[in-house]
């Protein structure tokens, strides 16, 4: 499933093949979020042909509250649903239950959470996350967890790990006990939870990597701890996770946290921020951030980023991406989406073409500072 093709040799960062049954990935890899089956603001055409993403995100709490597993069952997928012929990672819903603390309870059994919808009570439990994402047939599962809030004492930290540690039993048990539906290969993620206490991020480390999972991720960062912060408990974990196995962090980041952590051994990422903050006018660039609804834009007449193959950005200048944010029209935060995702999957490509060179220590410090600029 996993291929690690090389290592830079003045880093952690890692070059690999993540192999599915909808396409092989090359990492490192940045996966687009689509919560509800859909990327915001972009079609599945755009997200293959012009950004050229081999993998999005699905959100399972929200596909399983609308449109709801009847009906993914009756048409045969999410990936039919949508019409993607890549990849799909779903998560298991541990996030937004935690997101929702004043609505669930949580217990052995596993996470009882009302509905945003309509209020109505629901279960989440190791089991039927598994059975839910069956159901849905993305090419990889992710199991339930509980992610802690920041800041945590120590004692909320270790019994929220140990629990998500006896839920990645239970879940793990199920999956193998389980088979896909849909006559595609599953795999399943472990979750290395236990918040800024790096004794607790090695034990679950060590424990996610001993339970047999295909890929491992790092949970419970970037939920508001310092950068520096996500930065340590990064490089700890991965230090304790295996060499011949997907690491995914999970909800990061901006473009500087993808590089930074590239460096720290992470191979996946995936995060709304592209797309939500080019629905605000923010665009990431290779020479810094724009905000394209600032009145400097109004008389620029080069495009977005002319040195980019896309025709996306060849095509329309800043000031007229600038006037459409003004104007309020739909077709802003289009382009602006597009945009930012083209440019997250040209890093991404980047990246691993530095890392081949073995040279992407020097070059990544350089630019994680050039693109955190503000222009």
């Amino acid at each position: 499933m996993f291929t690690l093709h090389t290592t830079d040799p003045h880093s952690k960062a890692r070059l690999g093949t993540l192999q599915t049954d909808h396409g092989s990935i090359d990492t490192p890899i940045f996966m687009p979020v689509g919560t509800n089956g859909s990327v915001k603001a972009v079609s599945q055409d755009d997200l293959s042909k012009r950004i050229k993403a081999p993998i999005i995100l699905g959100n399972t709490y929200h596909l399983y509250l609308r449109p709801g597993m009847e009906l993914m069952r009756e048409v045969g997928g999410l990936h039919k649903f949508i019409g993607w012929n890549g990849a799909i990672l779903t998560d298991s819903g541990g996030y937004q239950i935690f997101s929702l603390s004043d609505m669930r309870k949580l217990e052995e059994r596993g996470a009882e959470f009302k509905s945003h919808l309509d209020g109505s009570k629901h279960w989440f439990t190791p089991e039927n996350v598994v059975d839910i994402q069956r159901t849905l047939g993305s090419d990889i599962m992710m199991i339930l967890d509980e992610c802690p809030p920041y800041p945590a004492d120590y004692e909320y930290v270790l019994n929220s790990m140990e629990l998500t540690h006896r839920w990645a039993a239970r879940g793990r048990k199920a999956f193998e006990e389980t088979e896909p539906l849909y006559g595609h290969t599953q795999s399943q993620f472990g979750i290395v939870q236990g918040g800024t206490y790096p004794d607790l991020r090695k034990a679950s480390a060590e424990f996610m990597s001993s339970v047999g999972f295909e890929g491992l991720a790092i949970g419970g960062l970037s939920v508001g701890e310092p950068t520096d912060l996500l930065y340590e408990m990064t490089d700890l974990t991965t230090a304790y996770l295996p060499h011949d196995k997907p690491r995914y962090l999970m909800g990061v980041g901006t473009p500087g946290n993808l590089l930074q952590s590239v460096l720290r051994g992470v191979d996946m990422f995936d995060c709304v921020m592209p797309t939500r903050n080019a629905r605000n006018g923010m665009i990431f660039t290779r020479h810094g951030i724009v905000n394209i609804r600032n009145a400097k834009w109004r008389h620029h007449h080069k495009p977005l980023d002319e040195e980019f193959e896309s025709d996306l950005c060849q095509r329309y200048s800043m000031s007229y991406i600038h006037h459409l944010f003004r104007a309020d029209e739909l077709l802003g935060l289009e382009l602006a989406s597009e945009h930012n995702l083209t440019f997250y999957l040209w890093l991404m490509k980047e990246i691993r073409g530095y890392i081949k060179a073995g040279s992407f220590a020097s070059w990544a410090e350089e630019m994680t500072r050039r693109i955190e600029t503000r222009l």
